[in-house]
């Protein structure tokens, strides 16, 4: 059951990744949903899918080893795991908000 969880996160994650490379899906994203028609005629809506694709390709390969570890029961594979999608999480989160990147 656990197992079926993990590929179901996974999925998810390789399912988004998908559409944000597409170029779809930019109501997807927190940030640039709520802001203003201002800041979003200022944003290059294309560049930030991508990103946010490539993003979401990073969490599902962050999550192979935590499915490795609900089938050989090692629990280290699962801390290992968490611990590279938190690290993935805080460095796409600093990378984003930081230097300007997605301005048109």
């Amino acid at each position: 059951m656990l197992l079926i969880i993990h590929i179901v996160m996974m999925t998810l994650f390789i399912v988004l990744g998908s559409v944000f490379m597409s170029g779809k899906g930019a109501w997807l994203i927190a940030g640039y949903n709520t802001s203003s028609a201002y800041e979003k005629s200022e944003t290059d809506e294309k560049a930030l899918c991508r990103f946010m694709g490539k993003s979401m390709f990073l969490l599902a390969a962050c999550w192979i080893p935590i499915c490795l570890s609900a089938v050989i029961d090692k629990m280290w594979l699962l801390w290992a795991g968490l611990g590279l999608f938190f690290i993935a999480v805080i460095v796409i989160v600093i990378y984003a908000n930081t230097g300007n990147r997605f301005i048109k």
